[in-house]
Order: structure tokens, then sequence, then C-alpha cells
């Protein structure tokens, strides 16, 4: 199927591994080129790198720390150079620590609603006037199934990812006029460097070695695996296409079937 992305942009959060990077390759299959940013350097240059010659299509990158308000801010002055119009934005943070939620540490939130909040919203904000402008625009918010069962110890970021949701909700709403679509994806188990410290993570609090751990969770999901990130990137390249001009504020589970609802 075309997806009549050819010559499209997108900016692209944590798209230098895991879940961003798969969406960065489906995305650049389809013709667009993407904008990396992430915390590495050398991540990012290897990542740009393995992706042109791949695809054909050779990213742009920039490094940028979402938890320092003043690299944010860098970034996206840079960005108005580097890409000064976008069509595609891929809102896709990092996992914030293992809490409980009877534990609150009031620094702790602060800075992770900092990092998982704010530099979307900025980013956002940097590149929607251009899209409502332009009658296009394509926003795509990474988030989690624990937005809507929670997943023990990961409070943090089941709480600020439903946040972030509902903001994208609120959007969508605002902006559906304009030709732009907001979309949240929420992705099961898949193999990432994320799940993979949380698996070790937890087969150590267990007492369990960790290839029985990886099992248990395996067999957990209907589809009896864990997902590759590009699974997640062929959805994410659909609601990036003008085929998915009708689908906006949703809440869409890539997960094998893990949810238990609708």
């Amino acid at each position: 199927m075309d997806l009549h992305l050819q010559e499209r942009t997108a900016i692209i959060m944590g798209g230098s591994r895991g879940l961003g990077l798969g969406i960065a390759r489906s995305l650049a299959r389809e013709g667009v080129r993407p904008c990396l940013l992430a915390r590495d350097e050398n991540r990012l240059r290897q990542a740009a790198h393995d992706l042109a010659a791949d695809t054909g299509i050779t990213p742009h990158w920039h490094a940028v720390d979402f938890s320092a308000p003043d690299s944010v801010q860098t970034c996206l002055t840079a960005l108005q150079n580097i890409m000064p119009e976008t069509d595609i934005i891929i809102g896709n943070g990092g996992g914030p620590p293992l809490e409980p939620a009877t534990a609150c540490d009031p620094a702790l939130w602060q800075k992770e609603t900092a990092t998982m909040l704010l530099p979307v919203m900025q980013l956002v904000g940097q590149y929607l006037p251009g899209m409502r402008q332009r009658q296009f625009g394509r926003i795509i918010m990474v988030s989690s199934t624990s937005i809507v069962e929670p997943i023990p110890n990961l409070v943090l970021s089941s709480a600020l990812r439903s946040a972030l949701a509902s903001w994208g909700k609120t959007l969508a709403r605002e902006v559906a006029h304009d030709g732009v679509t907001v979309n949240t994806l929420l992705p099961g188990r898949f193999e990432t460097d994320r799940v993979a410290t949380l698996n070790r993570i937890r087969a150590e609090k267990a007492g369990i070695p960790l290839e029985e751990f990886r099992r248990q969770k395996e067999n957990g999901v209907p589809a009896g695996r864990y997902g590759q990130p590009e699974e997640l990137g062929h959805m994410a390249a659909f609601l990036a296409s003008p085929l998915a001009a009708y689908i906006t504020g949703t809440r869409i589970p890539v997960d094998g079937g893990l949810l238990h609802g609708f």
C-alpha cells in the first residue's frame, strides 16, 4: 500500500533506538525524512548511519537531554534551522524509574513531569501553527498499555503518560478542523532496552532466572511473543499518512492482545 508519505518530514523524540528508531525506520521506508532527537550523540550518529544504509534516506539528528530545560530550549532553537517546518511529530519519551503509588517524592515527580510532558508540548507548540496553516499535520504520542491497565511499580509512567494522552485528546478536538490529527499509541511488550532492563530488575527481585521471567511474560501475551519495534512503526506510519485523515483523538493498543478490555 502506498501511504503517500514521500518527501514528508518527521521529528522523532527518542529516535536513536527502541520504539523511536523502529518508527523512524518505518517512516523512512515510506520516503519520510526524519530528524532524530535523543541524548546520546554516538547512538544518534550510528542510528542515522544505519537508517541511511537501510532506506536510502539520510536523517537529520540532534542531541538533546529532555530532562534539562536548557537543553530542550537549545534543541528547539536548533530545529528552527535544521527543519523549519515538519509534517509529523512523534512524541516518544524515555521511561521513568520504578516507583510504587504509596511513595511520593515531590522532586522526582516534578523532574519526570518536566521530562515526559513539557518537551512534547513545547515541540508541538513550535510546529503546530505551520501544520494548521498548511492544513496537514500528524502528532503521534508513544505511550503504554499501562494507562489503561496500570502496571505495578510503574506509577510515574502510568500517571504521566495518562496526562499526556489526555492533553492529546483535548488537542485533537481543537485542531481537527485544520487537518491535524493527534493520536496515542499504546505499545505492550516490545524488544527494547527499556523492557530488558525492567525484566532484569523484576527477575532479580523475584529470585528467578531472567530467561524464566521472560518466558512467563511472553506467555502472558496472547500472541505468545514480544513485539518488534518496526511493528509499532507500521502503525505509526499509517497514522502519519494522509490515508488516516479521519482518525484522531484515539488511543490505539499495539500489544499482541495483551490488554483485557477494549
